[in-house]
């Protein structure tokens, strides 16, 4: 492979594959991430559906309440109790969980990122997208290599009515749920990644993780939260063109980032729920 073309004078003569990039701490616990479920065919609600069983506990809670009440004060104070029962369950999923789970809307926020990834296809950045890590039931959302190396990034669609904040511990939350488990998981996602790659490539391969939220407001531009950068996925081209101009000595060329591409291919295959992969 010839590392010399598109460089200057200045820079060092060899693939600058090992990038001075901070990698995630290991995460052993490689079962413990199973992957998310595939979105249910247009019209059609996928069996074991969150909604479903969220109704179903909302008609029990119905009527046991109003069958309580039917009993002791007539049918008609039953009905009443039923249906103030269920409003009240009502509300109260409402302030405490998102009113779709995140299941149901990954897919969404998926295309979104694939979306804007191929803007920047003109600029010499590839990507590959639902990638699969061997021996795990993990998926990669997008794998995106561009001059300042390569970065796997988990696309998230959270309840837009919840705040995204990070405390002075430097915990992410998205309401009063605690992220940490999601944090996590990206990074392992990341170094596995790293791992797989650099052996399939002959070089170490540093792989930057990248969460990428849609729905809510991210108050911050770019995040790095437990080795895992985050932002609104709307500022995903923003965030790479960054990093790219941050390192603007150490630019992979584009022979470099095609050979990091077809070994990233052969290291990580396609997942069968994500179908064949597309290239930015």
């Amino acid at each position: 492979m010839n590392s010399s073309a598109g460089r200057t004078g200045d820079d060092p003569p060899t693939l600058p594959l090992a990038l001075p990039l901070a990698l995630p701490a290991p995460v052993t616990a490689e079962a413990g991430f199973p992957s998310p479920a595939g979105p249910a065919p247009p019209g059609q609600v996928a069996a074991g559906d969150p909604r479903l069983r969220w109704w179903a506990r909302r008609g029990g809670i119905a009527a046991v309440a109003g069958g309580a009440v039917a009993a002791l004060a007539g049918w008609q104070a039953g009905m009443g109790t039923a249906l103030l029962a269920a409003a009240a369950d009502t509300v109260f999923r409402a302030r405490t969980t998102a009113v779709i789970p995140a299941s149901v809307l990954v897919s969404s926020a998926q295309r979104r990122t694939r979306w804007r990834l191929r803007q920047l296809g003109p600029a010499g950045y590839l990507s590959l997208h639902g990638r699969a890590i061997p021996g795990t039931g993990s998926v990669i959302d997008h794998l995106v290599i561009g001059p300042a190396g390569v970065f796997a990034v988990d696309s998230q669609r959270w309840d837009r009515r919840l705040p995204v904040r990070v405390t002075r511990g430097g915990e992410l939350f998205h309401g009063p749920f605690d992220q940490r488990a999601r944090l996590e998981h990206a990074a392992w996602e990341a170094q596995r990644a790293s791992q797989l790659i650099g052996e399939a490539a002959g070089e170490p391969v540093p792989v930057r993780p990248a969460m990428a939220i849609y729905g809510p407001i991210v108050p911050w531009v770019v995040a790095s939260i437990s080795g895992v950068d985050v932002f609104c996925g709307r500022r995903i081209r923003r965030y790479l063109r960054r990093q790219a101009g941050a390192r603007r000595r150490w630019l992979l060329a584009g022979p470099e980032m095609e050979f990091l591409c077809e070994a990233a291919a052969k290291a990580l295959p396609p997942a069968r729920r994500a179908g064949a992969a597309a290239r930015g």
